[in-house]
């Protein structure tokens, strides 16, 4: 029996980084913060709520969160974005095979659909959990054990794919096993740790659900 697989996005489906970070810099220069790419780095991945607190204060406006995310979902629109290496050939793979899929992401819902419509794998999930759908952040479990849940399955039949050291423990705490995809760096303290999914053997997704 085939179980679920829970997509983190960014950096795993997709690598959206530098639609982010023009976003951020042109909306903060808005606002009349000079952003540093350091600082955007520092952040990134987080809830904007989280990243607005930390560089303007507890009292910041939701609009400026709103401001750059439309900033960021036109420029994806027009300049287009590809899956990451493997990503896409896993997606359909895993699909074709009756896995079911989620994306769990601390992006916007608007944002995840956005990605989906220019990768053109909207077809192949069945959930999507995003920022709207949670109160915490990764390292905690929320975004994974509600995806789960509205895939109807249990926590021990999931895997979740991730590139960051808090989504591999949102994971474990969570009760499930993960794949961390790292480009860079030092592995990830996942139950398997690539540097691409492209990497991946074609047992690997079935492999972790027989442990």
């Amino acid at each position: 029996m085939a179980g679920a697989v829970l997509w983190d996005m960014d950096g795993t489906l997709v690598d959206s980084e530098e639609y982010h970070w023009l976003s951020w810099r042109d909306t903060m220069a808005a606002e009349g913060v000079a952003l540093t790419r350091e600082q955007f780095l520092e952040s990134f991945g987080q809830r904007n709520d989280a990243i607005l607190a930390r560089w303007l204060g507890r009292d910041a406006s939701a609009r400026i969160g709103d401001t750059k995310e439309e900033l960021y979902r036109k420029l994806l629109r027009e300049g287009g974005l590809a899956p990451l290496p493997g990503a896409a050939e896993w997606v359909k793979h895993l699909h074709r095979e009756g896995w079911v899929q989620a994306i769990a992401s601390s992006a916007p819902r608007a944002n995840v659909a956005a990605v989906l419509e220019v990768i053109e794998l909207g077809g192949c999930f069945q959930a999507i959990v995003s920022a709207e759908d949670v109160t915490m952040g990764k390292p905690d479990p929320q975004v994974f054990l509600t995806a789960a849940s509205r895939l109807g399955m249990a926590p021990s039949r999931c895997i979740v794919v991730e590139d960051a050291v808090a989504g591999v423990e949102a994971a474990r705490r969570a009760g499930m096993r993960s794949i961390g995809v790292r480009r860079s760096g030092p592995p990830l303290a996942a139950d398997i740790a690539v540097a691409s999914l492209a990497d991946l053997p074609m047992n690997a997704f079935a492999s972790l659900l027989d442990k």
